[in-house]
């Protein structure tokens, strides 16, 4: 799996998610130093690939998934619409993502 980086744009963190809003889609989930990136890995989920700038998202929520597990990840944008994802290491991406913003 290869994303086309724009210019000056370098990865900072990446690792395995799920997308969960409609579906539970497997893929990547992308932090770069210009934007937030999901990636699915089945062709036929391409159309749940996500794009997030940071002048739009409007806060990081965190939650459980399960009734054990806290690996949830709500990125609410600026319109109000909610992006969740599920990664491990929830902690240090909720950090990340807050300092982009």
């Amino acid at each position: 799996m290869k994303i086309d980086l724009k210019p000056n744009e370098l990865v900072v963190k990446a690792g395995d998610s799920h997308f969960l809003n409609g579906k539970d889609v497997n893929g990547k989930l992308i932090v770069t130093n210009q934007r937030l990136y999901f990636e699915a890995i089945d062709l036929a989920d391409k159309n749940y690939n996500q794009e997030i700038q940071p002048s739009n998202i409007r806060e990081v929520l965190p939650f459980k998934t399960s009734f054990f597990k806290s690996d949830g990840l709500n990125i609410v944008t600026r319109e109000g619409e909610e992006i969740k994802f599920k990664v491990k290491n929830r902690k240090s991406w909720e950090l990340l993502i807050n300092k982009m913003y």
